[in-house]
């Protein structure tokens, strides 16, 4: 009897949705029931063979027992989804009484530190920032600075040449910068450059063949010797606290004339003499000058009309001093131990 088969199959499916253990297992019992092959079906092609009084009867038991077979699969997908839930959450627990993980946080360089400060300390006197090219000419990097062939600075070994015939060069200072730049523009010039510099130095505490250096350049009418100290004596004091002393010192550069050296005061003696400025009582700290007037005339300034001042100093000069830091290789060897000190 159809009848028969219809509650006998109710009884066997119910058992078997209560024991599915997993999503999977419920969609192949669904689909062992009430798929278009599923048991359920092929009970219902039966009522063909069904008297007119027998067949409402059966199909009504038929759609009774698919609701049923509906609603258990749907309650107990619901408890296997509960049970997943429960079982994820149990595996996920979070303990929040535990520290949490420690981000650590980027720090700036203290080349870069000091370069910036460098920077707001000249923008805040009036000057610009110009760029220039690390791969130069050496017309540029010599002959327009008033260093002539033969010029004992042009020595191969001073820096790192391109071709045979010594025109093409990795930039030993940025001066060719300042160069460029008078040839593009007219007094009043009042620029630094920033960048790197490449010279064949060998590699110790003091030396490097890559550094960073800064130049500065003003060319007016009227400027004077005096113009330049208050720049540079600005500076010093903007790096290393009111009250730093500096010294001027008498030197030669073929670039400047008359040209000298700028001493600053010991930090750590204040003058008296220690190991750091060798008894000293003074740190060496950069060159300057007023600008020769060749360097004028050979970018097309009239040095009748105009004077200038220029110096350069490096980068990593400035933050061994600023941060009492005794070799220049710590600045480059990306020690997190180091560097997380700034």
């Amino acid at each position: 009897m159809i009848k028969d088969e219809i509650a006998a199959l109710w009884d066997s499916a119910k058992t078997e949705i209560t024991a599915a253990a997993s999503p999977e297992a419920l969609e192949t019992l669904r689909v062992r029931y009430l798929g278009k092959k599923g048991e359920l079906t092929a009970i219902l092609k039966q009522m063909g063979g069904l008297s007119a009084d027998e067949r409402p009867v059966v199909g009504a038991l038929a759609n009774e027992l698919r609701e049923k077979l509906e609603t258990a699969l749907e309650a107990r997908r619901e408890v296997l989804a509960r049970e997943a839930l429960i079982s994820r959450l149990a595996a996920e627990t979070l303990d929040v009484t535990l520290p949490g993980k420690t981000v650590p946080i980027g720090k700036r360089h203290p080349l870069t530190t000091v370069l910036e400060e460098t920077e707001a300390i000249f923008i805040g006197m009036g000057f610009t920032i110009a760029e220039g090219p690390e791969i130069e000419y050496s017309v540029h990097n010599f002959d327009r600075l008033n260093v002539p062939a033969g010029h004992p600075a042009r020595d191969r070994q001073d820096t790192f040449y391109f071709d045979d015939d010594d025109r093409i060069l990795l930039r030993p200072q940025t001066s060719p910068v300042q160069v460029r730049y008078m040839e593009t523009h007219r007094p009043p010039i009042r620029v630094i450059s920033p960048g790197r510099v490449y010279r064949k130095d060998e590699v110790d505490a003091t030396h490097s063949p890559l550094f960073h250096q800064i130049e500065g350049l003003v060319v007016d009418k009227g400027i004077t010797m005096g113009d330049l100290k208050g720049a540079l004596n600005t500076m010093v004091e903007g790096l290393y606290g009111a009250g730093a002393k500096t010294r001027f010192r008498p030197h030669h550069f073929p670039f400047t004339e008359p040209s000298c050296e700028v001493d600053v005061q010991c930090f750590e003696c204040g003058g008296a003499g220690c190991r750091v400025c060798k008894g000293e009582g003074w740190i060496e700290l950069l060159g300057a000058g007023m600008v020769h007037p060749n360097v004028l005339a050979g970018c097309g300034i009239d040095p009748a009309v105009y004077s200038g001042f220029a110096f350069g100093v490096g980068i990593e000069r400035m933050a061994m001093r600023r941060f009492h830091i005794s070799d220049m290789r710590l600045l480059y060897e990306n020690d997190l131990r180091f560097l997380a000190q700034f």
